[in-house]
């Protein structure tokens, strides 16, 4: 975290005693998610905005086309750049890598890319020359916790809206043709990775909790900034709505076992379920709607003109 990321001890306090006691400062339940507002732009294919919770972002997705890594000439790039400024929050400072931005876009990265989320191979033009390399940028507007889940909406979200130019190859040329030429050419998604996000708190001292006698940490779903501030460790789960759990990683806490483990993803799991499905009906809207704006209906067997 930024500089003076710090919470007063009788906020800290209300927070761990509010938890003991099952209940949240923001009213939710303890698996219960904000539930994000995308707003994907009319103009602009892969530029999302979303707002989750006070947490708000924008992802901007682009492409070039650039020569493939020596190892992977039949692959295409996928690069992800995060930038929190003091704008989201005083805790950042301006001008750095701070250690928040380097763990999301590993996250990230590892969620599309190892994953085959996004489908490498398809961005291939030529073949140990020239492929496309696709990249997201992600800008903090606001913090107030979640910064990983809601970058994996954001970013999945551009992805699967996002297009890219139609290219022909006429002898060694490669011509890219404008959107008013020819209809630009989506990404292959496989599937949709969702991060889902678990908090864990001690309610007492750590010497007293001991892992094997009565394991009393407490977990929740999507912390907010001064939940996040207080735990003493998180989870983050990557999965999809085939029921794959894609990435785990745990920072933190008390060594957790199987069982909890396991109903921990199931809860996540049906979250996941949820986003997919929504992220899914915002982009058909759009697609709908981008339709009938270019009179494309008018190409259809038997419509009216």
């Amino acid at each position: 975290m930024g500089k003076d990321a710090e919470i007063s001890l009788n906020e800290r306090n209300f927070v761990k005693e509010g938890l003991k006691n099952g209940f949240r400062l923001n009213g939710r339940s303890l698996d219960e998610m904000r539930r994000p507002i995308i707003n994907i732009d009319k103009n602009e294919y892969g530029f999302v905005e979303v707002e989750f919770g006070k947490t708000k972002l924008a992802v901007r997705v682009s492409c070039e086309i650039v020569k493939p890594y020596e190892d992977r000439p039949f692959e295409g790039i996928f690069t992800i750049s995060t930038e929190i400024s003091p704008m989201a929050s005083p805790m950042f400072e301006n001008g750095k890598n701070s250690d928040d931005e380097v763990l999301i876009s590993r996250f990230i990265e590892k969620a599309v890319s190892r994953s085959n989320a996004l489908d490498l191979e398809s961005l291939c033009i030529i073949a140990g020359e020239k492929v496309w390399h696709i990249r997201a940028d992600v800008n903090y507007l606001s913090y107030d916790g979640g910064l990983i889940d809601a970058t994996c909406i954001g970013v999945m979200t551009a992805l699967q809206h996002f297009k890219k130019p139609d290219v022909t190859m006429k002898g060694t040329d490669i011509i890219v043709h404008d959107f008013d030429q020819r209809q630009p050419v989506p990404l292959i998604i496989l599937h949709v990775p969702i991060c889902i996000t678990y908090s864990f708190f001690n309610p007492v001292d750590r010497e007293e909790n001991i892992k094997g006698d009565a394991n009393l940490e407490i977990a929740i779903m999507d912390a907010d900034r001064s939940e996040e501030l207080v735990r003493d460790g998180f989870l983050v789960l990557t999965l999809n709505k085939n029921r794959e759990l894609i990435q785990i990683s745990k920072n933190g806490g008390l060594p957790i076992d199987g069982l909890a483990l396991i109903e921990l993803t199931q809860r996540a799991h049906d979250r996941c379920q949820e986003l997919t499905e929504h992220i899914k009906a915002l982009l058909q809207a759009d697609e709908k709607e981008r339709y009938k704006n270019m009179n494309l209906h008018l190409l259809e067997v038997g419509a009216s003109r």
